[in-house]
């Protein structure tokens, strides 16, 4: 048996690489395998469980007390944000909070009016009707929820041809509740319907460190504080992923220690995975290396990143960006992507690095709010 810390066999972990048929990326945000079960057993379902995100907590605490006391649906709320950072589980518990029955399905499910009028008549009053991705609902689907939301009635069509007459259905008042990653896609009206606009950020360490240690706890596992905090450094702002790679320091711990999770085993795991001190895994390294050792730091347009990279325009935008976005490692302009002094630090690579500085002192006199301070100080 090892001692604390100490691993045995760290040949048996090495990283994995399947071309052909990619697997998820760990530290994606979005559901994966094994996601689901386990984030049913450590979701918390009230306001006191629930970490972070402590002012929109506060005041959707004062926002479903008065619902409450005036026996009220909770106004219509949009929940905001990248993924993984507890949009359902916020829906979850503002059920739990208003002893409401929270109704779950996702945009593209609504396939037409009549799967939406079923839902809705299933609905008793004040209940919760939670739609992730309510940015894909379709167009016909959306203009019947208006109605639904404004005035709690929904016309559905009985009948064909000439025959064809709408009939009135009323609901019950209910509250709806939309998740959606892509805010810029939803459409004016959708929007202004939604009386509480909520959303997420990406976690600090602290509080990550606080829902590892929470998440070990429910876990039953042994995980010293230091290790938590080497967790949540690498989990990218984001408590899916945070929990996600407790499971596998657990596996590794597990396996290859002795059970006991300290940050020689974080570290281990992490270099295994290869995810380093950041939380970036070799796509996020590629993106900033195509972006610095193949076009001079940038600015580079979003489609040509896509095709020096292979990945469709979506999946960076939806997937990879917002982390470097959020934590400056890359700037928008409107010419395309920049990296920043931040982006050559941590790979290692000079600012002069094959004639790049050049190319950023000239984008400097076009673009200067997309460029780092350092930088103009070095020109002067």
């Amino acid at each position: 048996m090892a001692g604390k810390g100490k691993i045995e066999k760290p040949s048996v972990l090495t990283p994995f690489h399947n071309e052909e048929h990619p697997s998820p990326r760990l530290i994606e945000g979005v559901s994966q395998g094994d996601d689901k079960g386990c984030d049913r057993t450590l979701r918390p379902r009230t306001f006191s469980d629930y970490i972070g995100q402590g002012r929109h907590k506060d005041n959707l605490r004062v926002f479903v007390e008065a619902a409450r006391q005036r026996q009220e649906p909770l106004d219509h709320v949009l929940l905001a944000g990248p993924p993984g950072l507890g949009k359902t589980t916020l829906a979850q518990v503002l059920a739990h909070e208003m002893g409401a029955q929270l109704h779950m399905t996702t945009g593209p499910v609504i396939e037409h009016k009549g799967v939406l009028a079923g839902l809705l008549t299933k609905l008793a009053p004040c209940d919760i009707l939670f739609i992730d991705e309510i940015h894909r609902l379709s167009p016909p689907v959306e203009e019947s929820l208006y109605l639904a939301v404004d005035e709690f009635r929904i016309d559905v069509m009985a009948g064909e041809g000439a025959f064809a007459s709408s009939i009135q259905i009323n609901v019950h008042p209910f509250t709806l509740i939309g998740a959606t990653t892509r805010t810029g896609l939803l459409t004016a009206p959708l929007h202004s319907r939604f009386g509480l606009h909520i959303r997420l950020d990406f976690y600090p360490v602290h509080e990550l460190a606080s829902i590892v240690m929470r998440s070990a706890a429910l876990l039953r596992l042994q995980v010293d504080r230091e290790a938590a905090i080497e967790i949540a450094r690498r989990s990218r702002g984001t408590p899916r992923i945070a929990n996600r790679l407790l499971r596998r320091v657990r596996d590794v711990a597990q396996v290859l220690a002795t059970g006991c999770i300290d940050t020689k085993v974080v570290e281990h795991t992490c270099q295994c995975l290869e995810i380093d001190a950041v939380g970036f895994d070799e796509m996020d390294r590629r993106f900033l290396r195509v972006l610095i050792e193949d076009y001079a730091g940038g600015p580079v347009g979003i489609e040509t990143l896509s095709a020096a990279l292979g990945e469709p325009r979506d999946a960076l935008e939806d997937v990879y960006e917002p982390y470097l976005l959020q934590r400056g490692y890359i700037g928008r302009t409107p010419r395309g992507r920049v990296a920043t002094r931040k982006s050559y630090e941590h790979l290692g690579i000079s600012l002069d690095f094959k004639g790049s500085m050049e190319k950023r002192e000239e984008r400097m006199t076009v673009f200067p709010l997309f460029e780092d301070s350092s930088i103009a100080d070095r020109k002067e």
